[in-house]
């Protein structure tokens, strides 16, 4: 027979303090009784309010804001209840408490494998409430211990479903449009709380918040990335460098043609380009040489 999951439900409980009212309104009338009325059938009542007293003020227990009662009967789930304050509920039922308040959870810094196969170092931290208590209290073991583990997988399997970075370029070197953990932060964040959510359901917890706190790669590898992204960043510089530079001698001709200062053939017009091409993409700065002959010489 498959296991059905336990379902919170509302408990029947009522306000503690009209219950220690009645304890009183009893336990005094019992000693009026005994004191004012004494013989034998007035002691069985006494003893009876007395008991009525014991009854009322037995099932008294109190709720701070964002807590709930788990309560069982002989082992039995009988219902949760929310209200907070002074509360009462029948004496036979055995209480248990349990926070409702939002908790927060750093994981460890954990060595895992991007989609790539490089190690890296990533660690989340996570938002958490218990949102059904009979789920939480009955059907996993210990939900603390749960949402540790749950936690420390979801962000594992995580890793493993994205790139640290994106190091495919097209032949213009942009960079492709994937989904990293390093750039894609939002996507990141909402896939690990809908994973993080699913993982959580059979304990009843709700995930308020999940983001990466750190993410960095491996030590053993560091070195060797950085380097890569040091000459992805100057081959990237050096094509906005010479795209810039092609333009600019592409309007030095236009210019030249369109004045009529000078009348360059082919040859010269790429000898000219050369120098400019030069001059304008060169790490340093240009030295001119002066031609004291015609253009030609």
């Amino acid at each position: 027979m498959a296991h059905q999951p336990a379902q919170e439900r509302q408990a029947r409980t009522y306000n503690g303090f009209g219950a220690i009212a009645l304890g009183l309104l009893s336990g005094a009338l019992a000693i009026w009784l005994v004191m004012e009325r004494p013989g034998g059938s007035t002691i069985g009542i006494a003893l009876l309010l007395f008991l009525a007293t014991a009854w009322c003020w037995a099932g008294l227990y109190m709720l701070q804001p964002n807590q709930a009662a788990i309560l069982l009967f002989f082992g039995s789930y009988r219902g949760t209840d929310r209200s907070e304050g002074l509360r009462w509920a029948i004496p036979f039922y055995s209480t248990g408490k349990i926070s409702v308040r939002a908790r927060n959870f750093n994981s460890e810094k954990l060595k895992v494998n991007d989609l790539r196969g490089n190690p890296i170092e990533i660690a989340a931290a996570i938002v958490w409430r218990v949102e059904d208590t009979a789920r939480a209290s009955f059907d996993v073991e210990n939900y603390e211990a749960y949402v540790l583990t749950q936690a420390e997988a979801a962000v594992r399997h995580l890793a493993s479903r994205y790139a640290y970075d994106n190091l495919q370029v097209d032949e213009h070197g942009n960079a492709s449009a994937e989904i990293t953990l390093r750039s894609g932060t939002e996507e990141v964040a909402l896939a690990m709380r809908t994973e993080l959510q699913a993982r959580f359901a059979q304990a009843g917890i709700s995930v308020l918040d999940a983001k990466l706190t750190h993410l960095a790669y491996a030590p053993e590898i560091a070195g060797t990335m950085l380097r890569r992204q040091q000459a992805e960043a100057v081959v990237a510089a050096r094509s906005k460098i010479v795209q810039g530079a092609v333009g600019m001698v592409e309007l030095a001709l236009k210019g030249l043609e369109q004045r009529g200062l000078v009348d360059l053939d082919d040859e010269r017009k790429a000898a000219m380009v050369s120098n400019l091409l030069v001059v304008l993409c060169s790490d340093h700065d240009a030295t001119p040489v002066v031609n004291a002959g015609t253009l030609y010489t």
